[in-house]
């Protein structure tokens, strides 16, 4: 069985964006690409990748991308 969360943590990489302050979600792409530590996605659907919120939190918190 896979890890149980919140739907409402679930984000794709535009919440992300609009959450770390980044204007365009390509930004979110280019972290994971940069940084092997990013949290990795929980679900690629044909929609896109979904993360979840508390993941990213820490991860930029721990880096100093969220105050």
């Amino acid at each position: 069985m896979g890890r149980k969360v919140d739907v409402e943590e679930l984000v794709g990489a535009s919440e992300i964006a609009a959450r770390l302050g980044y204007k365009r979600t390509v930004y979110v792409h280019d972290l994971r690409r940069r940084y092997p530590d990013f949290p990795g996605p929980v679900a690629d659907l044909t929609a896109g990748l979904v993360w979840v919120w508390a993941d990213v939190e820490a991860w930029g918190r721990a880096t100093g991308r969220i105050g």
